[in-house]
């Protein structure tokens, strides 16, 4: 669901982005097979990536 946290599962090395980092779904694509999510890194900048549901995990409430 759009304004869901997720955990990102897989590395993005590029970003220095690492499994277990949090995001924000701002967008589902297909149905699910895919969503657009954003990370704010320690800095304060805003991240936007396209990713498929296979590289997120839902997080539990309460995280």
């Amino acid at each position: 669901m759009e304004l869901d946290r997720v955990i990102l599962k897989t590395d993005i090395s590029d970003y220095g982005l690492k499994a277990g980092d949090k995001c924000t779904i701002v967008l589902i694509y297909q149905g699910g097979k895919g969503y657009k999510v954003e990370f704010v890194t320690l800095s304060g900048e805003t991240v936007v990536f396209s990713l498929f549901a296979e590289q997120v995990q839902q997080l539990s409430i309460g995280w």
